[in-house]
């Protein structure tokens, strides 16, 4: 099997709008002398995450994570939502938490941990936690 692919191209002519004949041109990556076979990969996105983000074992995201599944335990709880005034004040009470412990993540802080939290898409940032 061939690497490179001929194909048929036409160029306009300046005289009346003629087409030039056929030329045929090679498409396709050619080695020149400045190719290597050795070529530079780049890093993984998955690992500069984890760097990015100081650590998943900071206390920190640990704390961060276990409030982000309180949150969730309370939304489930349907015996809480028989009050509906008793379950909002929890829901506000661990959004506050959650808002501070957000604030306190040490920097620099994944831009999509970030995004996800100043949304307040909570479940998204509790799955990139724990993807960690």
């Amino acid at each position: 099997m061939s690497k490179f692919v001929f194909a048929l191209i036409s160029f306009p002519n300046a005289v009346a709008g003629l087409r030039s004949r056929a030329t045929p041109i090679r498409i396709g990556s050619k080695p020149s002398d400045n190719s290597s076979p050795k070529q530079a990969r780049a890093e993984p996105m998955a690992n500069a995450t984890r760097k990015a983000f100081a650590s998943p074992d900071h206390l920190g995201a640990i704390d961060l994570r276990e409030a982000l599944r309180e949150r969730l335990t309370i939304i489930r709880d349907e015996e809480s939502r028989g009050d509906e005034e008793t379950h909002m004040a929890r829901l506000r009470v661990i959004s506050e938490k959650i808002d501070r412990l957000q604030s306190a993540l040490p920097r620099p802080v994944d831009p999509r941990l970030a995004h996800y939290l100043q949304r307040r898409s909570y479940d998204k940032a509790l799955e990139f936690l724990e993807s960690l």
